[in-house]
């Protein structure tokens, strides 16, 4: 908004700023680090004025401190979720289309997330919004973005329907794989699997909030490379036109990431609950989709991917071992593996610090992809 409003000043000092990616990129961490700082302690006063507060988990009783979080405010993704939209809004071209579907997608996650949270904490329904009508939200969610990209490729631009099917294959030169008719199966179960990644990933002060940010940062710079025509054709990956504007929306949540992390950091002073990491999840999703980087998911949303295998196998494991022997069996002492991490005896916020450093290496494998190969 404030982009494209500057650009027709031509006469104004410093307009031509408002051209590059890179300063308004950088507008947009501050601006969101400033809104979580301004609007999280107001925030975090009206959830406890409501008594809006996180309810006690009784499988983790015994676990860490646990039994000391509930009644902390939760909801605080409300936090994050201004601290993103808003500075996006002001300093992304709100034209382009790929902005449009991030911050569709966030905003719809986040409404979902919103009314589980509601439902669980205001209205005291034991399980929040019942597991099928969250997937369904997801599911639309990703319908809506693959139906986009698929059936009307021409509103991104004119040559996005030469490459709207096709990703990127890690350590692999010039080589692009094509999805074909599948692709909006395939945008649905990305969206819906990392939103709920995230979310899993959410149980310890710090964690989800902190690898997010991480996240984010990454796939800023791989939005920028991909939407920029020269270093696009230098590193031989899929040019994208347009894409760079999404280093915009991922600056924001670099920043909103490290507002929030002031007052979700060990002892967390608010939890975001789902209305934040479904949100959050969503957006790396969508983000790693319309930057044509599906396959490096695993990689540089690796500790998301870790969390949800964990519980991938810990119940699956369960289920086989009951039925030939009559009693479950557990590989881990607790899913996902944060908690087998506390079961063991680990401090939570060593299990954070080290969840980072891992973070951090698969952020450097994630770069280095684009040249081993």
């Amino acid at each position: 908004m404030l982009a494209l409003w500057f650009r027709s000043l031509t006469d104004f000092p410093g307009a031509n700023l408002f051209q590059y990616v890179t300063f308004r990129a950088a507008a947009a961490a501050i601006f969101a680090l400033a809104i979580s700082i301004v609007v999280g302690p107001r925030i975090i006063t009206a959830l406890k004025r409501r008594q809006i507060g996180e309810q006690a988990k009784n499988e983790l009783q015994q676990v860490g401190r646990h039994s000391l979080k509930a009644g902390t405010p939760t909801m605080g993704g409300l936090i994050v979720l201004a601290a993103i939209l808003l500075p996006t809004l002001l300093w992304a071209n709100i034209t382009n289309a790929f902005v449009i579907l991030a911050v569709f997608t966030t905003a719809s996650l986040g409404a979902v997330g919103f009314l589980d949270d509601y439902l669980k904490v205001v209205r005291k329904y034991p399980k929040g919004l019942i597991g099928r009508y969250k997937i369904v939200g997801q599911v639309l969610t990703g319908l809506v973005v693959g139906s986009t990209i698929f059936f009307f490729p021409e509103w991104f631009s004119s040559s996005f329907a030469q490459i709207n099917t096709l990703t990127t294959v890690p350590f692999e030169k010039l080589v692009n794989f094509d999805f074909g008719w599948l692709y909006i199966p395939v945008v649905i179960f990305i969206i819906t699997a990392t939103s709920n990644a995230v979310n899993l990933t959410d149980g310890l002060d710090g964690l989800c909030i902190g690898t997010v940010g991480i996240s984010a940062l990454t796939l800023s710079v791989i939005a920028y490379f991909t939407g920029n025509a020269f270093f696009a054709d230098y590193l031989n990956i899929i040019h994208v036109r347009g894409t760079d504007e999404l280093a915009i929306f991922c600056a924001a949540m670099v920043g909103a990431a490290l507002g929030f992390l002031w007052y979700n950091a060990f002892p967390a002073q608010v939890f975001m609950g789902d209305t934040g990491s479904l949100a959050l999840g969503g957006a790396i999703g969508v983000l790693c989709v319309l930057i044509k980087k599906e396959f490096l998911l695993p990689i540089v949303g690796g500790i998301f991917f870790a969390e949800t295998l964990s519980v991938i196998i810990q119940v699956t494991w369960f289920k086989v071992t009951k039925k030939r022997f009559g009693e479950g069996r557990r590989v881990f002492l607790m899913a996902p593996l944060h908690h087998h991490f506390e079961k063991s005896g680990w401090h939570e916020s060593k299990i954070v610090t080290r969840f980072y450093i891992i973070a951090v290496v698969l952020a450097i494998v994630t770069m280095a992809s684009f040249k081993v190969r």
